[in-house]
Order: structure tokens, then C-alpha cells, then sequence
């Protein structure tokens, strides 16, 4: 029986340990955190913080993992690619997994290979900062270098905003930098690609609906399939590919995030070499048939993964509503109860759902990805019907709070 190596166990990762399983794979699971829920489904258990490469090599030497895992966990990618070098297992290389997570070499790279993007610039101190601003524009995007979860993430209006919020970027970068980027208006579009020997594959795009204000990077709804059509769906599928080629990234799950213009021009947002989170594997799953987690343990393992895996077996339209306070359903206050699930998931066209409430917890206002607090999916013969029924579910949600 094959063991794999799973890089963090959380709520999110218990699904691979429940796919892999599944399969017939033994799960090794290391986590920081000797609570993390998904340590109590792995075969094999270790409370080890990943960021210690040394002592995470040294624990999948030992178990003898043949493949390395992660999902949906941006600052486990170049750990996962550091472990599969170290122990001659297969995966994207450290240089790649560094460019899939570092925003400022990452643009450097797409620049270099004339993908469009925004104009950007780094920085380390608030007199850098100040330059980059400058060289970019308002009104820009201030965010930290080498994070995710929209963490540190700010829309910059001029210099009050820039040294208003610099420290909370840099604290959020493990590198000590931030990027400035030149904010962009468009529709937001997300696509999936499955990369077989440096090839890309696509097997989703669908659109990614945000809130206005502070919350602008977070994703309420994802629609699939995209609304996009014509010249501007084609334009977007080609740009997406160019950046993975760009990257060079030689196998694994691609995830280029774009923007769309009014005129079809379309930008990198930024690009991602995992399974992301926020329910994406979903839109692949219920959308298309395909099974990214299937693939990405497959590919770990060095396996060959064939076409009838990546092809989109159909095309179902559907919604991913995310649960949120103001503009969503949920109110803002400590949590006192909870309830209404049930009901959510035996409401028409409901596929999946789920709450990540707690009692005692604070529901705040949208900042970042993990302000929402559960979602639900819902198929239907349109993605707008879809989505109409994901959002009636989600009012069947009952919270009380104080």
C-alpha cells in the first residue's frame, strides 16, 4: 500500500486523507496544531510545525512516504516541493514552487515573458514603499509578497492609505515584502488547469464574484460557467496557459486568477501552482466530473494520469455562495447558536454545504477569506438558477448572536 505525505490537517485537508484513503493510500499527516481535525483521520499522526523543513524531511524519511501532498495551503507548496527534492520524490521543484508562491518573482517571471498583468513594484521599507507607489499609480493594491487568504490586503487610494497600512502587509509577508500593484476594474474569472509534463489542461473557468470596500479580494460567489463569451472567453483561456508556461511548472494543479475588461483585455491577477482553496476543487468536481485530489495524489505518487481524468466529462452549471455577514446572510456579533443545516442541504438543488461556525467566535465584517463562514453549492439548468438557489438556501441558516 502506497503512504503519502500530507503537509498540514486541517478542516480543508481532511479531504484528501478521506480521498486518499479511498484509494487505498495510507496518510501520514503533519500539522503545527495537535487539535488540527484532520490528525485523528490520518493513518499516521505528527504534531510537527511545517515550516521546520528539517524535521519534516526527516519524518517522511522515516514513515518512507513515496509522494508529497498538500491543499489549500499557500506557504506549504515550497515546503511540500523542498521535502519531494530532499527525499527524490517526484513534484514541481523548489525554484518553481517558489515562483507559484512569491508574488514579486512571480510577476518578475511573467513580465520577462510578456504576460499581461498590472504595473507593480516591491518594497521592504515605507521609503521603498513610497517609490513603488509612485512608479505604479493610484489607485493601486498593497499586499504582502508571499501570502494568501486576501491576508494584509489593501486597496490604496494615496499615501495616507500606504503608511496607514504598510505594517500590516510587511507583517504578513514571511520575506519582510510587499507588492504594489495597479488596481484594476473587471470581472474576475478563475481557472483550473490539470499541467501533465508542462502541459496545461483546462478543465474549469468560472467567474468570481467580490464585494465592494474593504473585502474587495474576497470571493462571495463563484458562478461556473463563466459568462464570459466570444473573444473574451478565448483570450482568457489563452492568457491563463501563458502564465503556467511562463512559470514553467511541470506538473501538477494550475490556478491562474484573472480580470477582464470591457474591451476583452484580460490580466494576471496572480497564479497559484495547488489546489486552492475556497471550495474550487468543487466547481471542478460538481462542474465537470473532475476530480483534482484524485489527480493531485496520483501525481505525487509519479503516476501517469490519463485523459479520461483531466476531460471534463459534462458541463453542469452551478453556484458556490459563501456565507458571510453583510452582504450576506449572517449577522455581525459572538456566535450564541447555530443551526438550519439540515434544511440547507434538503433545499432544491443543493448539492453540498456546510457552516464553519463555533460558538463563542466572532462573525465580522468581510476582510479576508476567513471571515466566511460556510457555503452552499447548487446546480441548476442555468448558473444564474444556481446561484438564486444557493442564496435561497443560505437564508434558511439560523445564527443568534450577541
Amino acid at each position: 500500500m502506497s503512504r503519502v505525505l500530507l503537509v498540514g490537517a486541517g478542516r480543508h485537508q481532511r479531504r484528501v486523507i478521506q480521498r486518499a484513503h479511498e484509494l487505498g493510500l495510507e496518510v501520514v499527516a503533519v500539522d503545527r496544531n495537535a487539535d488540527a481535525v484532520g490528525l485523528a483521520e490520518a493513518d499516521v499522526a505528527e504534531v510537527v510545525d511545517f515550516s521546520d523543513l528539517g524535521a519534516v524531511v526527516e519524518l517522511g524519511r522515516r514513515h518512507g512516504v513515496e509522494g508529497v501532498v498538500t491543499f489549500a495551503a499557500e506557504r506549504a507548496v515550497p515546503v511540500v516541493a523542498a521535502v519531494a527534492e530532499e527525499l527524490g520524490l517526484p513534484g514541481m521543484g523548489a525554484e518553481t514552487a517558489h515562483l507559484m508562491t512569491h508574488k514579486v518573482a512571480q510577476r518578475r517571471r511573467l513580465a520577462e515573458a510578456g504576460v499581461p498583468q498590472p504595473r507593480f513594484a516591491a518594497a521592504r521599507d515605507l521609503h521603498e514603499a513610497h517609490a513603488a507607489l509612485e512608479t505604479v499609480g493610484v489607485p493601486a493594491v498593497l499586499k504582502p509578497a508571499d501570502s494568501a487568504g486576501q491576508r494584509g490586503l489593501f486597496r490604496i487610494e494615496g499615501l495616507d492609505d500606504l503608511d496607514r497600512h504598510l505594517h500590516a502587509a510587511l507583517a504578513e509577508s514571511a520575506s519582510g515584502e510587499v507588492i504594489v500593484e495597479g488596481f484594476l476594474d473587471g470581472r474576475e474569472v478563475n481557472t483550473l488547469f490539470v499541467i501533465r509534463d508542462g502541459v496545461p489542461s483546462l478543465v474549469t473557468l468560472s467567474d468570481r464574484i467580490r464585494p465592494a470596500g474593504v473585502g474587495f479580494g474576497v470571493a462571495l460567489t463563484h458562478l461556473y460557467p463563466s459568462t464570459l463569451f466570444g473573444y473574451g472567453l478565448e483570450q482568457a483561456e489563452e492568457t491563463a496557459g501563458s502564465s503556467l508556461r511562463a512559470l514553467g511548472m511541470p506538473v501538477g494543479i494550475g490556478y491562474p486568477q484573472l480580470l477582464v475588461g470591457d474591451n476583452d483585455d484580460v490580466d494576471i491577477v496572480e497564479v497559484a501552482g495547488r489546489i486552492p482553496g475556497g471550495q474550487m476543487v468543487d466547481v471542478a468536481l460538481h462542474g465537470t466530473g473532475v476530480d483534482l485530489i484524485e489527480v493531485t495524489l496520483r501525481q505525487a505518487l509519479g503516476e501517469a494520469v490519463p485523459d479520461e481524468l483531466v476531460r471534463p466529462r459534462f458541463s453542469q452549471p452551478l453556484a458556490i455562495f459563501f456565507l458571510t455577514a453583510e452582504p450576506g446572510p449572517l449577522p455581525t456579533g459572538c456566535v450564541k447558536s447555530f443551526g438550519g443545516l439540515e434544511r440547507v442541504l434538503s433545499s432544491p438543488g443543493v448539492v453540498q454545504a456546510d457552516l464553519f461556525l463555533v460558538e463563542g467566535e466572532t462573525i465580522r465584517p468581510v476582510q479576508r477569506d476567513g471571515d466566511r463562514r460556510g457555503y452552499v453549492i447548487a446546480v441548476g439548468d442555468t448558473n444564474l438558477e444556481a446561484l438564486e438557489r444557493a442564496e435561497t438556501a443560505a437564508r434558511l441558516v439560523d445564527v443568534e448572536v450577541e
